[in-house]
């Protein structure tokens, strides 16, 4: 039986680089080699993922960003477009639609061959941040990404969103209900769970037994760090008893250090490392609006911790307000402040909160998930088969 083959292009394939990148070698990681072969074309990454070739092509860092990196392919396009050809692929995955998601696009179409995509990142959100100080820009930027994103993803024949509420979002803004299909993110039990709590590890880190309110993301604007300093700020000013851990890097760390003198920056840690931090903290807080899904709140769920986020993004699917965490107005300090003053001074709540949240967590299965993507690659596959012979 002939193998299906499959074209995976994404900007990065670096394991944990970011939710986007454990997001996908989630999938990579279970391919049964038996079923399928791929072929992945990316900006950075290795030689070969797992016992697949690797294609890199140019690439250049995005100056808000340096740590990203564009891939570039139209300048070794030939190139290339002969080896896409010599693997001869029935499926084409677009992780996302950067100018590499246009070239494998273009291909896709050229050869009329079906496109799967991952919504990964909502790039939309984004704008607000970075254009802040040139307002009359927003609206007209927001505007030709809705269009070219929209179209974009109108050509693929499968579109995965991670949550109803993102969906609506998207929905809302144009792009055609028909071909998305929601689905979410999984967890690893064994990895992210209350059984790594050590307080000796956070009483090491912090110097005492006070509560310790804890934030994990990439530290840059568009994950709403303005208002999650100004929670800090707030629960300083009113004298509340906690410490702040702050894990993750980016290009904002040294304002958030700056802005934030007394929390305790540990920088990007580990699944391992992490995972303890979750489980032995208190509180997790995420202001981000710009989730597509937020996979660090399902790992703080997992782990025990009760997430105070906020009522916005597709994160927010996930937090049954007062149930398994709290949601609160995107930026009003004050409100993220009262509820975490809430439930550290009501134990019980906590544990209540705590114990939902790891009951919720479990309904989030990585294999569930996985069967669910190569299926449809493999009914992808029988489409263009179906053609052909029509």
């Amino acid at each position: 039986m002939r193998k299906i083959r499959v074209v995976f292009f994404a900007e990065i394939l670096i394991p944990d680089f970011d939710g986007a990148s454990r997001t996908m070698y989630q999938l990579l990681d279970r391919i049964d080699a038996d079923r399928f072969e791929f072929l992945f074309v990316c900006g950075s990454g290795p030689d070969r993922i797992n016992q697949f070739v690797c294609i890199k092509t140019r690439s250049f860092s995005i100056p808000l960003n340096p740590k990203y990196k564009l891939a570039i392919p139209s300048l070794t396009a030939n190139e290339i477009k002969i080896q896409l050809d010599g693997f001869n692929p029935d499926v084409i995955h677009i992780a996302t639609p950067s100018l590499l998601g246009h070239f494998a696009m273009t291909y896709a179409n050229d050869r009329q061959l079906p496109v799967i995509s991952i919504y990964h990142t909502h790039f939309l959100s984004y704008i607000s941040y970075y254009f802040k100080y040139l307002p009359f820009v927003i609206k007209p930027l927001e505007n030709r990404l809705i269009a070219i994103q929209n179209k974009f993803y109108e050509a693929c024949r499968k579109v995965y969103v991670p949550s109803v509420s993102l969906a609506n979002e998207l929905i809302q803004t144009g792009m055609s209900a028909g071909n998305l299909k929601i689905w979410q993110r999984g967890i690893d039990a064994n990895l992210f769970s209350p059984d790594k709590r050590n307080p000796d590890y956070l009483k090491r880190l912090t110097g005492n037994a006070l509560p310790t309110v804890l934030f994990a993301s990439r530290l840059v604007w568009e994950k709403n760090l303005e208002t999650l300093i100004a929670v800090y700020n707030k629960l300083k000013a009113d004298g509340f008893p906690c410490n702040w851990v702050i894990a993750g890097d980016g290009s904002a760390m040294k304002d958030c250090i700056r802005q934030m003198p007394d929390a305790i920056f540990v920088g990007q840690l580990d699944h391992d490392a992490l995972a303890v931090l979750y489980a032995s903290a208190s509180v997790f807080i995420f202001p981000s609006l710009s989730e597509t899904f937020g996979n660090v709140v399902l790992e703080a769920m997992a782990s025990g911790l009760v997430p105070v986020i906020a009522d916005g993004g597709g994160s927010k699917d996930m937090v049954i307000d007062g149930v398994n965490g709290f949601r609160c107005e995107p930026n009003n300090a004050s409100d993220y402040a009262e509820k975490i003053r809430m439930i550290l001074g009501d134990p019980t709540l906590q544990k209540q909160l705590s114990r939902n949240a790891v009951s919720h967590s479990k309904a989030f299965d990585w294999e569930q998930l996985a069967k669910i993507y190569f299926n449809d690659l493999q009914e992808l596959a029988a489409s263009v088969t179906e053609n052909l012979r029509a």
